[in-house]
């Protein structure tokens, strides 16, 4: 098996587990203790893995975090990574996002915040800078806070061209760039707004998470607040492919790594009963790019579950077979190492999970 290193940021600090090439996993202690970690991510572009996390502490405040050895040591920048300029009259809440461009844009990471904005860094996470535009949207005074906050939640880059970026907010909708940030336009059509009196606004969707899928750049896979989507053309229009799920609500989304029209979702009951679908915990997997779901349920529990599984707590890894990831509100952590065909808990007990990244190692 390949190495495999996994990140948790939890409600109460950052797990960090290993699997060696026996497939055996041992995790650590906690990071950042009784801190909240909403952001995690692992950048490979450099000589060694960069890991980066997003913590917020009750006492000093948010965030950004670096380790260049998989987590030993952390450094935390002398001067505020993420920090929103004077004159925006804004001050950060936290990091909902922390995205490595490509090797198209070397050193180049993204951070989505609440209040939502994009932030810019060129040298791998140890400063940011604001992109203007996004924030001075003529349409920003109209965006309205979703149940959790208002944050950018999603940020997607294009191999392709490191100027096509597409972005996702709560409760915005998502917003794409064709020309590295210069400017934005909406790019909702299709995607229902169900709680508005229009259900077809320019903006104003509550987009949970988006996922690009492996093969083609511009299929994009869409979880709403209402609704699962695909975009076949950079998210320009929305098909909605929710038909054979249980339950079209939900907040994550992941791809897979390798294999086109794959993605994955975890359905919950209603936005008004935050649970499992029908109590059942399952991850839904479609090889058709929506036209149909499978459950995958093979090592997972088989009673009644309610265990939530929040927007960035379901990921894959780029192993072969893929490795697929997903935490929950119960504290339970679960790893599937076949393309998500059978599953076995990692951990348990730990305080709510946030968020999950996990990437092999050479």
């Amino acid at each position: 098996m390949t190495d495999v290193v996994l990140l948790a940021g939890t409600r109460k600090g950052l797990f960090i587990g290993r699997r060696d090439s026996r497939g055996t996993w041992e995790f650590g202690p906690p990071h950042f203790n009784a801190q909240a970690v909403s952001a995690v991510a692992i950048d490979r572009r450099g000589p060694s893995p960069r890991l980066l996390a997003g913590g917020d502490s009750s006492h000093w405040g948010p965030s950004v975090f670096s380790s260049d050895d998989l987590g030993a040591t952390w450094r935390e920048p002398a001067a505020a990574a993420v920090k929103f300029p004077q004159d925006t009259g804004a001050s950060l809440e936290r990091v909902w996002q922390l995205h490595p461009a490509g090797p198209e844009a070397p050193g180049v990471v993204y951070a989505g915040t609440e209040p939502a904005a994009l932030f810019r860094s060129a040298d791998r996470g140890e400063s940011f800078e604001l992109v203007r535009p996004l924030w001075e949207h003529p349409s920003r005074d109209k965006w309205v806070p979703g149940g959790g906050g208002e944050g950018l939640h999603t940020v997607i880059t294009d191999p392709r061209d490191p100027d096509l970026i597409t972005v996702a907010v709560s409760t915005a909708g998502v917003f794409r760039t064709k020309d590295g940030g210069a400017s934005w336009a909406p790019s909702n059509s299709g995607v229902s707004a169900v709680f508005l009196p229009d259900p077809d606004p320019e903006f104003g969707q509550c987009v949970h998470k988006i996922a690009q899928d492996a093969a083609d750049t511009d299929r994009l896979y869409l979880q709403n607040h209402w609704g699962v989507y695909r975009s076949d053309d950079a998210g320009a229009r929305w098909t909605d492919i929710g038909a054979g799920l249980p339950s079209d609500f939900g907040f994550a989304v992941a791809a897979h790594p390798h294999r086109p029209d794959t993605a994955y979702v975890f359905p919950l009951n209603a936005d008004s009963d935050r649970v499992p679908a029908e109590h059942r915990c399952r991850v839904f997997r479609t090889a058709d790019a929506g036209a149909s779901w499978e459950p995958l349920t093979k090592g997972l529990p088989a009673g009644d579950h309610y265990g939530t599984v929040l927007r960035d707590a379901l990921c894959t890894d780029d192993a072969d077979p893929a490795g697929i990831y997903f935490g929950n509100r119960n504290g339970e952590l679960y790893a599937s190492h076949d393309d998500g065909d059978s599953w076995q808990l990692l951990a348990e007990h730990l305080p709510d999970v946030l968020c999950v990244r996990a990437a092999a190692l050479d």
